[in-house]
């Protein structure tokens, strides 16, 4: 019953104006969210690479200016060049949202959100580490992928998200399950039209594994984007019966959430990977994760003080 309306609070300026002065809410982010700047941010980084493997968000989307497109290439740019300094770039890449860069931008957007994105994979070349294109609402599915098609042509280490509870994403997996290709599988954070998207809980969780069956019998490099120890179960189980070893997929978890879950596994000689935002924009983040299951709100407050 939560989901909509948090959804919708997603982008409401009102709430975002009251969420951003509320000392307890600010708190709660801080825990989630490793930083307003770079600066902050590295530490972090630092401190999940001792162990794990690491991907990194510059908050932002829905852009509609283009000075602001291109300061977030500037961002990442600037992110990547620092990964590369302090010796990071083996262990960390970036998360890119392409409506950040000027996807929604009303004159050439694709063309413009693609030639930024091909910036970030220079940069990212530059200093030997990988790019993942999330994924946004169904609306921008078709143009996402297009974008990560014409990347790869030249950059073709760069990965993609894939959501299952979109009806679409089982016959997206089978095209991208090819030789070279990253797909992370993560269940989805929009609210969706039924028409688009499986609304079921139960229902997304067979999407899932469906979808997450096809990643594991092909050829590519599965990331798979869950908290649920079941579906978490379910990889390892596939990745077995497809002669994956430890190298051939990996295990993806928010930063800040079941910490103690991501170190057993990464003890085991799992690769797991924190998705890592920073940012001043963080509010749209922060929401979309409590509406992707409302219980979070309990979660993230039980987090405060502990870190299981």
């Amino acid at each position: 019953m939560l989901r909509k309306p948090l959804l919708l609070a997603a982008r409401s300026e009102t709430c975002r104006e009251i969420v951003e002065r509320t000392p307890v809410t600010r708190a709660m982010v801080n825990r989630f969210v490793a930083g307003s700047t770079l600066e902050e941010a590295l530490p972090a980084v630092g401190e999940l690479a001792r162990d794990r493997h690491v991907t990194l968000d510059f908050l932002g989307e829905d852009t509609t200016d283009t000075v602001q497109a291109t300061a977030t290439v500037t961002a990442y740019q600037d992110l990547l060049a620092a990964l590369g300094e302090a010796g990071l770039s083996s262990r960390a890449e970036v998360s890119v949202k392409l409506s950040a860069v000027g996807q929604f931008l009303d004159r050439d957007g694709e063309k413009i959100a693609l030639e930024n994105a091909r910036q970030i994979a220079e940069a990212a070349q530059a200093v030997g580490t990988t790019v993942t294109l999330d994924m946004e609402d169904h609306t921008t599915t078709d143009s996402t992928l297009g974008i990560l098609r014409e990347l790869r042509q030249d950059f073709p280490f760069v990965g993609a998200v894939l959501q299952a509870y979109l009806r679409r994403t089982e016959a997206d997996c089978r095209d991208l399950s090819g030789a070279g290709s990253r797909v992370r599988l993560c269940k989805g954070a929009y609210d969706e039209p039924e028409s688009a998207a499986f609304r079921d809980k139960a229902e997304v969780d067979k999407a899932y594994v469906r979808a997450l069956r096809v990643l594991m019998e092909g050829e590519g490099y599965p990331m798979v984007a869950s908290h649920d120890p079941r579906m978490v179960a379910i990889a390892g189980e596939l990745a077995a019966a497809n002669g994956r070893g430890a190298d051939d997929y990996e295990y993806q978890m928010l930063y800040g959430i079941r910490d103690a879950e991501q170190v057993r596994l990464a003890a085991e000689g799992r690769r797991v990977r924190v998705y890592v935002p920073y940012g001043t924009e963080w509010y749209g983040y922060y929401m979309r994760r409590l509406a992707e299951r409302p219980a979070n709100m309990l979660f993230f407050a039980r987090s405060l003080i502990t870190r299981g």
